[in-house]
């Protein structure tokens, strides 16, 4: 086991990261954090990140798992996120009246909604045998009920005191974390142990039905969602990043329990887990805890990580949709991945282009030309683990054409691209920056979360504030060369949203 243990107070950090300019040395920021961060790696591969703050009896846990949407075989997008629902249905020891019942009833309700689905999809099929095949899938999956203790994850955690209980899936990872009083961070290490090893995936057909409907009101039914989603799977002729994280429908209704299953054992395993625990607790007791509860979880290599590599785009490409509502303006250039060294020009030109009220885009656009509603920009989606895209949308005023919306934002980007940024407009963005930083670390949970992810994805937490030093790094040059080189037509994936009985060409 490789372990590291370190003190000192952690809130004279925060107060530093304050105090200092953006342009000072990771080293000075990082000697004060380090003293209160101890990480440990079990002999499984779990990586475990302990941070001490004993200001309340409180502390938050984090459980970061390496696997997302760009996991997902093909034929069953959205099971990530549908993994991430069945984490909070129980196990074999909580949610369940009789485990031993409700597992032989469960193996039925499978191969009934097995015979029913490959019936549904077979051409000629008799529909009286069909809705006899999809009555019986139904009688055996209220059969099942009866077995289960609703909620009863979520209902010890909040009888305990917890709070925050909730999870995330995103294209790069799945994360789940709570916030308990500190003398009950053994509950949390026997419950998140026993639903990693143990999961039983229980009502699954029940939250398959929440998982299409959080579908049809994300996407279906919301005209941005809809418009999101095709400018994704436009600007993504090969990376999973243009498929959608929570699935295309079919999809999720085609995937079973075993399929489940399969994709949760070929992911969910220690070496892809990374806890990371923040607050008023002792890192050598929660090192204990973590040998005794996660230490017996087998130690599995993750599956192989082949993830297709994106084809440079050869020209633009556009779309149009037309619907109900106002008249909505996206366009996405494909940048870079979180560790390139353009990642941090590319966040910094996002910034000056378009946050805050004084930035280029909202006093040009908004405010001096009144051409537009609200416009924003961000680099690193859908995700930054992979090359992501840098993303602008813009909403026009009323009764103003997208077009000439569009040639005044063009117009932009072209001046920032021949004529760069101002020194003053750079030293803002770093500012802003910083400030961000410090505000994601000021709770528990924030904290936890944030050098989780770093640990996970980097492979040392301290890339949080070393990032820093990258960021200070940038001059108005970078930020004129990466808007020269990703900014560009050819680059270009855009997609208009047109009132529905509009003429496209004054939309």
């Amino acid at each position: 086991m490789k372990e590291r243990v370190m003190h000192k107070p952690l809130v004279t950090c925060l107060l530093i990261l304050m105090l200092l300019p953006v342009s000072a040395r990771a080293a000075q920021i990082l000697e004060q954090f380090e003293n209160r961060v101890s990480t440990f790696t079990l002999d499984n591969g779990l990586t475990l990140l302990v941070i001490e703050r004993h200001r309340a009896p409180v502390a938050s846990f984090v459980t970061f798992v390496d696997v997302g949407g760009v996991n997902e075989p093909q034929g069953h997008s959205g099971i990530a996120h549908f993994s991430e629902h069945m984490a909070f249905k129980g196990t074999t020891s909580i949610g369940t009246t009789d485990w031993r019942a409700e597992k032989a009833l469960l193996s039925k309700v499978d191969a009934a909604y097995r015979k029913w689905l490959q019936a549904k999809y077979r051409s000629g099929i008799d529909r009286d045998r069909l809705e006899e095949l999809r009555k019986t899938f139904e009688d055996l999956k209220e059969q099942a009920k009866e077995f289960v203790v609703p909620n009863a994850f979520a209902k010890i955690i909040e009888r305990n005191g917890g709070t925050d209980l909730n999870a995330g899936t995103s294209k790069d990872y799945t994360m789940y974390f709570c916030s308990l009083p500190a003398n009950r961070a053994e509950l949390w290490f026997s419950l998140e142990s026993d639903r990693l090893m143990n999961p039983v995936f229980r009502e699954f057909f029940t939250e398959k039905e929440v998982v299409l409907e959080e579908r049809r009101q994300r996407v279906d039914s919301d005209p941005i969602g809809r418009m999101v989603e095709e400018l994704l799977s436009m600007a993504y002729a090969a990376h999973p990043y243009g498929t959608p994280t929570i699935g295309w429908q079919s999809d999720i209704v085609a995937t079973t329990r075993q399929d489940m299953r399969a994709f949760y054992e070929a992911h969910y395993v220690p070496e892809n887990i990374t806890i990371a625990v923040a607050g008023d607790v002792d890192p050598e007791q929660i090192r204990k805890l973590a040998e005794t509860y996660f230490g017996p979880m087998a130690d599995l290599d993750p599956q192989l990580e082949l993830i297709t590599k994106e084809p440079q785009q050869g020209g633009e490409r556009s779309f149009i949709q037309k619907g109900p509502n106002q008249p909505v303006f996206m366009e996405a250039y494909h940048s870079v991945d979180q560790l390139h060294k353009d990642a941090k020009p590319l966040e910094l030109l996002a910034d000056i282009l378009a946050r805050g009220r004084i930035s280029r885009l909202y006093n040009s656009l908004v405010d001096r030309q009144g051409l537009a509603q609200t416009v924003q920009a961000f680099n690193g989606f859908p995700g930054d683990k992979y090359p992501g895209l840098f993303l602008i949308y813009a909403v026009p005023h009323q009764d103003v054409s997208l077009s000439k919306l569009i040639d005044a934002l063009h117009q932009e980007l072209r001046d920032i691209r021949e004529n760069g940024v101002t020194q003053e407009e750079l030293d803002r963005a770093k500012t802003r920056i910083r400030a961000d930083l410090i505000r994601s670390l000021k709770s528990n949970l924030g904290l936890a979360r944030k050098l989780a992810k770093a640990e996970a994805q980097t492979g040392d937490w301290r890339w949080v504030f070393s990032s820093l030093d990258e960021f200070a790094q940038v001059d108005v040059q970078d930020i004129k060369r990466v808007a020269r080189k990703y900014l560009r037509p050819a680059n270009r994936t855009a997609g208009r949203m047109i009132y529905q009985d509009g003429p496209e060409g004054d939309q």
